[in-house]
């Protein structure tokens, strides 16, 4: 039975030349929330960080989703201030691929 997966890649900074790992997605079934699983994943996912040598783990989290921003804040992460996400597409994606 599965409990939840992890879903990640290595990035890369230009301005420390160092690798690290994004978390594109966490999940824990509904029935499986609030024992750990969470915590456990990403604990596994920080010994593979440390065991390919790279330098952070950093993921997005909505502003709206309260639950898992306490449950990312009880493990020591911290919201990256000095970042804004920026996106195109739709007519604007196209029209910039003209």
């Amino acid at each position: 039975m599965r409990r939840g997966f992890v879903l990640f890649f290595h990035n890369f900074s230009t301005f420390l030349g160092r690798a690290g790992i994004y978390l594109e997605d966490l999940y824990v079934t509904p029935e499986h929330r609030g024992r750990s699983y969470g915590k456990g994943l990403l604990r596994q996912l920080a010994r593979i960080e440390v065991e390919r040598g790279c330098m952070w783990l950093e993921w997005w989290c909505l502003d709206w989703n309260k639950p898992s921003i306490d449950f990312y804040l009880s493990l020591g992460a911290e919201p990256m201030k000095d970042w804004t996400v920026y996106r195109i597409a739709g007519d604007t994606l196209a029209k910039l691929a003209q």
